[in-house]
């Protein structure tokens, strides 16, 4: 079955388009590329630079798991028109964190940015392509004009489809001008370890390690020196050691979250082979079952079963060793801060779990949180939403994290935190309901275990991501900080108390909007606050609507999530059929005289 987005039973006939077309405007010249500095490459790069060739701009932020979907997705396009196209990478942060020019150069190395990169920290590139979502994509063609704008991932194959009938074009109208790529690769000193994501004690003593940047499983000695490493991973960040009598049953020791290899692995570590447990390697779209996973995280056992953070869908997933079931356990995939029953919960990017009792605690950095699983149902103790973040201790409900990626169980029944991006691991206790600092000025701290010190205190050993290494922490101390509280502050856009919403898609060059098993399209609004939208929210197969805002609400935000599905024009058997997806958080303000109308580019010319 193609990708539908919806249960063809319950939905209205499909209608033979999934939207009004954007209507032909005329050329619009790209604007210059305009930020602090560029990585990647000799010097500054302006468009006059790249005219003659293809530029795709890459609008990306790092801590983005959608933007590094789209990394991976672009490199077969970049590989095939390597002399015609030049891709650059725009890099137009979300955190603070994300605006350090360190922080970016290390994480254009750790997820292999083959490409030009410009830092663009004050957005002011960002708001000149009126990018308003992460990812997004933009194509100017050789005379220097933009052709097509697509937000959200998976739209390589659109603009394959799109180049291989535009390059054609301009070499014969003489406008291409094909020639070497102004990339200049970053010189990387060697480490043993390179970006590790996480690190788990091994019970005969010596230490397992995700080793994130040379893509394998590394065993450490107990004094630190390597083992041995074993290979054959694309990038994990987990791992679960587990239960002995389970381990003997399936005839492996280790579960690895192998994250761009979109599977999860058994490592044996008697002869450190590797079998794949669930996933086929390739990413999960909408419309596929659960042979394909989508960046998983992290791996816990809990219970009786593996549990899966699987970030890519913004879901909890669980895996049975002994029989081999792989299903849903819980989230929409709706990317958020939403409480509840774990089927009605709302994730973002959830990144490390930590099993205590009957309690899973986990770690959401979209929405900088801290969360917990128990009864069935999620909690969330610290966190607020998409957009809020900060560095202050206190109350849990006054508290602030920035993007923490881990998150260690404690024996006394508290909670440690690698608060990533704050570069600190912080400390929350639920018997006062108070969260602290225990150490900062940590390089991207990303997991942490608990070992116990030679006087018997116990210590945590933190995962320095960007520092490459493992460090000891003492968890008795408390150290004061100067917090600070932020909010993702993008452009704020005008609009009228009635609003018509067009979300804008056209199949690429070669497909047809694919309505052979219902309706092609979902479009899902909902507003933070909620009160902000009067009648017109919820979810519909259109993605044409109107919207009542009322104007007594004030500011606010509207959260928009589009679907659309295009297949071969041709179809017959073994017709490729494509899922187009993105989600807006679109900051909005009601005015009087305001355009009636908010356009917003799914995908297409």
């Amino acid at each position: 079955m193609s990708p539908s987005v919806s249960d063809p039973a319950s939905q209205p006939p499909a209608q033979p388009s999934a939207q009004p077309p954007a209507p032909r405007r005329q050329p619009v010249r790209a604007p210059e590329l305009v930020g602090r500095g560029w990585l990647n490459t000799d010097g500054p790069l302006a468009m006059a630079d790249l005219r003659g060739r293809f530029v795709l701009l890459d609008f990306w932020t790092f801590c983005c798991v959608n933007c590094l979907h789209v990394l991976d997705e672009l490199r077969p396009v970049e590989a095939e028109y390597a002399e015609e196209l030049v891709v650059v990478g725009v890099h137009s942060p979300k955190f603070v964190h994300e605006a350090d020019p360190v922080a970016l150069a290390a994480a254009v190395e750790r997820y292999g940015v083959h490409h030009p990169v410009l830092d663009d920290p004050e957005l002011v590139t960002w708001q000149a392509y009126t990018a308003r979502a992460w990812p997004t994509l933009v194509l100017v063609d050789p005379e220097g004009y933009v052709v097509a704008q697509y937000a959200g991932e998976g739209h390589a194959h659109a603009i394959a489809a799109l180049l291989a009938e535009l390059v054609p074009a301009h070499r014969e109208r003489g406008t291409l001008q094909p020639g070497d790529s102004p990339y200049v690769p970053p010189v990387v000193e060697p480490t043993d370890l390179r970006f590790p994501a996480s690190a788990v004690p091994l019970p005969g003593g010596g230490v397992l390690v995700a080793d994130a940047g040379h893509d394998e499983v590394v065993e450490l000695s107990d004094a630190g020196d390597v083992v041995r490493r074993i290979g054959g991973f694309s990038e994990p960040n987990g791992l679960c050691l587990l239960p002995a009598d389970v381990a003997v049953a399936v005839g492996y020791d280790v579960v690895v979250a192998d994250t761009v290899g979109h599977r999860v692995a058994g490592l044996s570590l008697e002869d450190g082979s590797v079998r794949t447990l669930a996933g086929d390697g390739r990413q999960w779209m909408p419309g596929d079952d659960t042979s394909r996973l989508s960046s998983p995280w992290d791996v816990a056992w809990w219970g009786d079963r593996v549990w899966i953070a699987m970030a890519g869908t913004h879901q909890l997933w669980t895996l049975d060793p002994l029989t081999g079931a792989v299903g849903v356990a819980g989230g929409t995939t709706n990317e958020g801060l939403l409480d509840g029953p774990l089927d009605q919960a709302w994730f973002a990017q959830t990144s490390r779990l930590a099993p205590a009792g009957d309690r899973l605690w986990l770690a959401d950095p979209e929405t900088s949180a801290l969360r917990y699983v128990e009864g069935g149902a999620v909690t969330t103790v610290v966190g607020t939403g998409l957009f809020d973040f900060g560095f202050r201790d206190g109350p849990a409900a006054e508290a602030l994290l920035q993007h923490p990626l881990g998150v260690t169980a404690l024996p006394d029944g508290s909670v440690a935190v690698c608060d990533t991006y704050n570069g600190a691991v912080r400390r929350y206790d639920p018997a006062t309901g108070h969260v602290s600092t225990i150490a900062q000025g940590l390089a991207e701290p990303s997991s942490a275990y608990l070992e116990v010190g030679a006087d018997d205190e116990p210590l945590l050993v933190v995962v320095e991501s960007t520092a490459h290494r493992l460090t000891r922490v003492p968890l008795a101390g408390v150290v004061a900080v100067d917090g600070f509280a932020h909010s993702t502050q993008r452009p704020v856009t005008p609009v009228p108390a009635s609003v018509s919403l067009v979300v804008t898609f056209t199949p690429p060059p070669g497909q047809k909007v694919d309505d052979r098993f219902g309706p092609p399209s979902q479009l899902v609004v909902e507003s933070t606050p909620p009160g902000l939208i009067r009648s017109g929210g919820g979810r519909d197969t259109a993605l044409t609507r109107v919207l009542e805002l009322d104007p007594h609400v004030g500011d606010g935000v509207l959260h928009v999530a589009a679907r659309a599905a295009s297949c071969d024009a041709d179809g017959g058997e073994g017709a490729a059929c494509r899922m187009h997806q993105q989600d807006w958080g679109i900051p909005v303000r009601i005015e009087a005289g305001a355009p009636g109308e908010l356009r917003l580019p799914l995908g297409g010319v």
